[in-house]
């Protein structure tokens, strides 16, 4: 039972982790958040990904040892793979998952850097 709801937590966490890299750079309080998360996501997938594999993500892999305990077995390399293939109920290409992945990650990568380094700032209120 105390497995199944890690599990849960672990999977919701991680869900959130991604709506709030594609999302966070929307709302300009949590901007340099978002950035950090950002960073965050790309050094676990390319400077942990020397050693563990590019696109090596933490929670995944706790997730996949709670998994395995539960008694799940095959289990795909990507969190995401792993629910597409679960709600489409069919294999969902890896490339296909890959491939969407590296560009909404990029887009919201690229827009969190533009809202925290290149956006104009007002030098005065709208208002003055």
């Amino acid at each position: 039972m105390g497995l199944r709801i890690l599990d849960m937590l672990l999977a919701l966490f991680h869900f959130v982790v991604i709506g709030f890299n594609l999302f966070g750079w929307i709302w300009k309080p949590w901007r340099r958040a978002h950035l950090i998360c950002v960073a965050v996501t790309a050094g676990c997938w390319f400077i942990l990904g020397i050693w563990f594999g590019i696109g090596y993500c933490p929670i995944t892999d706790w997730e996949w040892h709670i998994k395995e305990k539960l008694g799940e077995t095959n289990l795909p390399g990507s969190f995401i793979k792993y629910y597409a293939d679960k709600i489409s109920g069919t294999s969902v290409s890896d490339s296909l998952i890959d491939t969407a992945i590296a560009i909404c990650f990029s887009a919201a990568a690229l827009l969190s850097v533009y809202f925290n380094f290149f956006a104009k700032r007002p030098d005065k209120p709208i208002n003055q």
